[in-house]
């Protein structure tokens, strides 16, 4: 990669963290529904941090996503589009999660939805590997932040079976 990125590169920069931060803006809208009514109110598993820790982390896993895929997009290594096509997908399925547990409040399906998206972040990672392993290396701490979304989603179903 180049030391200085283009004008055309810092725009797909801006495009690929702009979309993550979509995403997450869309799902806290719809958490911010919830937050204080039906979310305040079930019983939560050990280890659940307060709800002002969320906001502050999941922004920063979204920048590091886009950053992450920015890099991929500008390796030159090889057929770099399977490995954005998985990027897409896992982006997908966590978008997913916030209208399935906040809006359906549906543990058992967020949780479907958050095991798929363990998959897929692993094949992004291993993906993003070949072309630039600092990319993947950002996306480790959303990987670890996902298995414990996990831990806490599977805690939610226990604790709430209906």
């Amino acid at each position: 990669m180049s030391a200085l990125p283009s004008a055309r590169h810092l725009l797909a920069l801006c495009g690929f963290v702009g979309l993550c931060l979509l995403v997450g803006a869309v799902g806290g809208g719809i958490t911010v529904a919830n937050i204080k009514t039906w979310y305040a109110l079930l019983p939560h598993p050990p280890g659940t941090p307060p709800d002002s820790v969320f906001g502050p982390v999941w922004t920063t896993l979204y920048v590091l996503m886009g950053i992450a895929a920015w890099r991929v997009w500008r390796a030159p290594t090889g057929n770099r589009q399977a490995a954005l096509r998985l990027w897409g997908w896992q982006l997908l399925a966590n978008g997913l999660w916030t209208p399935a547990f906040f809006g359906l409040h549906s543990p058992g399906l967020a949780l479907a939805i958050l095991l798929v998206l363990l998959v897929l972040i692993g094949r992004t990672i291993a993906a993003f590997k070949v072309h630039d392993r600092l990319a993947a290396a950002l996306l480790v701490p959303y990987a670890l932040w996902s298995c414990y979304a996990t831990y806490l989603n599977a805690g939610f179903l226990w604790l709430n079976p209906g």
